[in-house]
C-alpha cells in the first residue's frame, strides 16, 4: 500500500522543540500554509498517520509532534501530571518555537478534541481547525461512543477478554497490543485491506516502557475529559469565530451524529461525511479529504 502512494514528498525536518520541563519531538514537511497536526491516542504517537497525511504536503506546511511522554517526546514531570492544560500549554509552546502568529491545526481522534480545547482557550491563535474522525465534544457522546464500539466488538469479545487478560497485554508486550488494535479497529475500518499497513505503522515504535507509559497518560487524560460527567465542549464552541471543517467518515465507530453536533456548534463550521469512509479518512479516502481541505483554504 505505502509503495502506491503518488505525491511529490518533500524531505522531512525532525527536531526537539525545547519546551517546559519537556522536549517535543516534531517532524515538519512541506511547504505553504503551516498546519499542526495533533495525533490521536491518546497514547500514540505521529508515526500511524504515516505516510498517508503527507499526501497533503505538497500543499501545506505539516508540523507532526508527539504529544509530552508519546513517541520521541519526553518530560521531566511524571506521566501521572499531564492534563489537559499541560496539552494545550504544549501546543501554545510549539506555535511559539515555529514563530507562527496563529496557526492552522488538524487534529485526527484524540487530536480532534485536544484541538478543540485549544481553539476554546487561545481562540486568536488559531486560523482554522481541521477536525478529522474528531473525538466526540461531550461526556453524553461519549457514552453513545461506547456503546456503538460494544456493539461492534460483540462477535470478538471471547477473544477480546482473553487477550486483555492475559500477561502479555497486561505487561505491554508488542505483539499483545498489536493484536488487540487489529481486532479493535477492524470495527472500524471499512477498507479492509488497509488494515494490516496501518497495524505495521504503529508497531514501529512500541515498546513495552512506552505502551505502559502511554496507558498511563491516556488514563489521566480520559478521566479528566470524557469520563467526567462535567465534559461538555458545546456552549463554549458556540463562541467560536475560528473557520472550521469536520470530516467524518460513515463507517467510523464514532457516531456521525457526535461529529454533526459538533458542527453544527461551531458557526459557519462545514461538515463533510465520507461515504465508504471509517476512522481513518486520511487513509480510506485521501484524494477526498484533499479536495475538502483544498476548499476550506479558498474559502
Amino acid at each position: 500500500m505505502c509503495a502506491n502512494l503518488q505525491f511529490a514528498q518533500s524531505v522531512p525536518r525532525e527536531g526537539y522543540a525545547p519546551l517546559d520541563n519537556a522536549e517535543l519531538f516534531y517532524r515538519e514537511v512541506g511547504h505553504g500554509q503551516p498546519i499542526i497536526v495533533i495525533h490521536g491516542g491518546p497514547d500514540f504517537d505521529h508515526t500511524y498517520l504515516l505516510p498517508d497525511m503527507d499526501r497533503l504536503s505538497d500543499s501545506y506546511r505539516l508540523i507532526y509532534y508527539d504529544q509530552r511522554w508519546r513517541g520521541k517526546s519526553t518530560s521531566t514531570i511524571p506521566p501521572d501530571d499531564i492534563t489537559i492544560q499541560t496539552e494545550i500549554d504544549d501546543l501554545e509552546g510549539l506555535r511559539k518555537h515555529f514563530q507562527l502568529d496563529s496557526v492552522a491545526v488538524l487534529g485526527h481522534s484524540w487530536g480532534g478534541y485536544l484541538a478543540m480545547e485549544y481553539a476554546i482557550r487561545h481562540p486568536d491563535r488559531v486560523s482554522h481547525m481541521i477536525l478529522m474522525n474528531t473525538g466526540v465534544a461531550s461526556h453524553e457522546d461519549y457514552l453513545l461512543l461506547q456503546q456503538e464500539l460494544s456493539r461492534r466488538k460483540a462477535p470478538y469479545r471471547e477473544e477480546l477478554n482473553a487477550l486483555l487478560a492475559s500477561a502479555a497485554y497486561k505487561g505491554g508486550d508488542p505483539d499483545a497490543v498489536a493484536q488487540y488494535y487489529r481486532i479493535h479497529f477492524g470495527t472500524t475500518i471499512k477498507q479492509p485491506h488497509l488494515l494490516e499497513g496501518l497495524i505495521e505503522r504503529m508497531q514501529i515504535g512500541f515498546t513495552k516502557e512506552g505502551i505502559l507509559r502511554g496507558w498511563q497518560v491516556e488514563e489521566m487524560l480520559i478521566n479528566e475529559t470524557w469520563l467526567s460527567g462535567d465534559c461538555d465542549l458545546f456552549p463554549k464552541l458556540g463562541q467560536l469565530s475560528t473557520p472550521t471543517l469536520v470530516v467524518h467518515g460513515d463507517y467510523d465507530v464514532i457516531p456521525a451524529e457526535c461529529a454533526a453536533r459538533i458542527s453544527q456548534a461551531v458557526p459557519g463550521a462545514r461538515f463533510v461525511l465520507l461515504r465508504e469512509s471509517g476512522h481513518f479518512a486520511y487513509m480510506e479516502s485521501p484524494d477526498q479529504v484533499r479536495k475538502e481541505i483544498a476548499d476550506f483554504f479558498v474559502k
